[in-house]
């Protein structure tokens, strides 16, 4: 297992380079994703959280995202910067992905321009893209980045990743 800092090739960042706390970017790219074969989320307004040895967490805004799909769900976390998490299940036809969606309602200072964005989680959906490139799940079910090649590691992720 490689526990050292990739070092990124031209037109990539590595993950260790993002900063803590986590720092808020407006995404130029066009997001989209797809749950049950159906477009759920489309937005070029989107924003992407970048977090020390995260790959990027992308927040779309909720007028992007076909309402009919979200269903709320008990679940909540805390974040220690962003502050507390609320839950959707994800619902198309007889689909559900419970709690595959993430929000902040009252996010902490410094983090409002992700209030009234939904996150998703890569592995819990059928399709999620940064522009034209399809992108890869974070491992584990706690972190939701999205890996593109535009990132490299390694990742805090999941049973079996480097250590966390």
């Amino acid at each position: 297992m490689n526990r050292r800092r990739v070092k990124p090739g031209p037109g990539q960042e590595s993950v260790w380079d993002y900063p803590r706390p986590p720092a808020v970017e407006a995404v130029a790219e066009e997001l989209r994703v797809v749950f049950a074969g159906e477009e759920i989320a489309r937005s070029r307004r989107a924003f992407r959280v970048l977090e020390t040895s995260h790959p990027p967490s992308y927040y779309i805004p909720i007028r992007d995202v076909s309402q009919n799909s979200l269903r709320s769900n008990p679940r909540r976390t805390v974040c220690e910067f962003k502050g507390e998490a609320s839950y959707f299940d994800v619902t198309v036809g007889s689909k559900q992905a419970h709690a595959a969606a993430w929000y902040y309602s009252s996010p902490r200072p410094g983090y409002e321009a992700i209030k009234d964005c939904v996150s998703f989680y890569a592995n819990a959906m059928d399709q999620c893209w940064v522009g034209n490139e399809r992108v890869e799940p974070q491992e584990g079910d706690f972190y939701g980045g999205w890996i593109t090649s535009r990132v490299v590691g390694p990742f805090k992720g999941g049973v079996g990743t480097w250590g966390w």
